[in-house]
């Protein structure tokens, strides 16, 4: 892959706890110069950005797309998937495992890689899938307790404990505590509980409202499967990272549970995630939108909304992800309960969090933080999260000075609809960079969409993540 020389010039530059005017060199795909002191000089044939009035930051790393390659290119695929992501600042992503067919094994895993390499254009990881029987797949892909192994562009182990999309489900007690105490690396769940939900289900099936979905995936099955997947962790000192967090009880629940990797003196390191949705949208919003946005787990209440902010502050929530799942209008039309759920979300994830710390909600450190520092921490990729000598070329040039409103017809995900449609967003990408080169700019020329800058596979590469015993 390509690696470029680059140079930002006048850009306020996002550091970990202030920002500074300044210039940022990048050299053969690395940052190689950082100054705010004095000016650098370009260098002959060095490509120059003038980055006078916007935001310098890391490139953002997004730990949870579903971009549904192989099986269902109608929805999205990884080249669209990829130029979304870059529209939106993400310079990384960490893909799931429910495509068509299911990716549970090693030659699966090795078909999303040679794909991702011939068609992305930002860096990429995998996630392997959980089955009841499949053990020995897993361990060939991120090793055994004694042996842990990290392929480059393999993350970790889904477990789907609670059925969403696809065929992926795992809620048996032997069959969970044989993959918890068989294999190493991060497993990621998502974290319902199937009996509960069977359950429940009888008491909501007739109904057709979307006010049914939140009643019906209540609260308590979220935090039934949560306890149970720490307990799980707990007792077999397995890594663990819970999906999506949507509920208020989980959040407090987990308090004092999860944290940082380097918080963490002995036992199993367990972490989480929000989303953008779960912390923009509530009941409101889904009785106006209907099944826009519809997802599982569902969007919930004011007060779970309330909580999960204040998760995010006090540190028992970790990071942000999307889980970018989309569907067509066509399938979204269907109304509940036929309408599948999921939406897409890494376009306007930034540009949500950014219009939060605009409206001083958070700042703009922790929404770096939560989208670019933390995750690459969570999953020990290298080179990734900061900028800082050394570390990859992978940057975004941000405007937090003009807002504009989130319209269906800029869409690139292949869907070509967006969750925020209406909303005015403060936080635009101008300009997203991976590994020094320049793939997707949005300026007075090219409109509010913005324009791709390279060919499908020109530039990104499988992420390099250590392996967790």
């Amino acid at each position: 892959m390509p690696k470029g020389n680059l140079l930002v010039t006048n850009a306020s530059i996002v550091l970990e706890s202030e920002i500074l005017v300044g210039d940022l060199r990048i050299q053969d795909g690395i940052i190689h110069e950082i100054s705010t002191s004095t000016k650098i000089e370009a260098k002959e044939g060095e490509l120059v950005v003038d980055g006078t009035g916007l935001h310098l930051m890391p490139g953002m790393i997004d730990p949870q797309v579903h971009f549904r390659d192989p099986g269902q290119p109608e929805k999205e695929d990884l080249y669209s998937g990829s130029v979304a992501a870059a529209s939106g600042g993400i310079t990384s992503f960490l893909d799931m495992p429910n495509n068509v067919p299911s990716i549970t094994d090693l030659k699966g895993m090795q078909g999303k890689l040679d794909t991702a390499a011939s068609k992305c254009i930002t860096n990429y990881g995998f996630f392997i899938g959980a089955t009841p029987d499949n053990v020995e797949d897993l361990q060939e892909a991120v090793g055994t307790p004694d042996k842990p192994i990290a392929i480059p562009g393999i993350c970790g182990i889904k477990i789907f404990m609670g059925s969403s999309t696809g065929t992926l489900l795992v809620n048996g007690q032997d069959a969970l505590e044989t993959i918890f105490s068989g294999t190493a690396g991060l497993i990621a769940v998502h974290a319902e509980d199937e009996t509960r939900m069977d359950e429940r289900w009888e008491m909501h099936k007739e109904r057709t409202d979307m006010a049914a979905h939140a009643e019906w995936r209540d609260d308590q099955t979220a935090l039934i499967a949560t306890k149970r997947a720490v307990d799980l962790a707990q007792r077999h000192g397995h890594r663990l990272h819970i999906l999506h967090l949507t509920s208020g009880i989980e959040a407090e629940w987990l308090q004092g549970i999860t944290g940082m990797p380097d918080s963490f003196d002995s036992g199993a390191i367990i972490t989480t995630e929000t989303l953008p949705q779960h912390l923009t949208f509530d009941e409101l919003d889904v009785e106006r939108e209907g099944t826009r946005l519809k997802m599982n787990p569902p969007i919930r209440y004011a007060k779970d909304k309330e909580l999960l902010w204040k998760g995010l502050k006090n540190g028992t929530i970790q990071c942000i992800a999307t889980d970018h799942a989309p569907h067509t209008l066509e399938a979204k039309s269907k109304g509940f309960p036929k309408a599948p759920s999921g939406m897409p979300g890494v376009e306007t994830s930034l540009a949500v969090m950014l219009t939060h710390a605009n409206e001083g909600t958070c700042s703009i450190f922790d929404v770096v933080n939560w989208m670019s520092a933390a995750p690459a921490a969570l999953f020990q990729m290298q080179g990734k999260g900061k900028l800082e000598v050394g570390y990859d070329g992978d940057i975004i040039l941000v405007d937090m000075e003009n807002t504009a409103i989130v319209q269906d017809e800029n869409s690139w995900s292949r869907v070509g609809w967006n969750p925020n449609r209406g909303r005015e967003l403060t936080g635009w990408t101008q300009l997203t960079v991976v590994g020094g080169v320049p793939v997707f700019q949005r300026n007075h020329k090219t409109g509010q969409k913005g324009e791709v800058m390279v060919s499908a596979g020109e530039v990104g590469e499988a992420l390099v993540m250590l392996p967790w015993s």
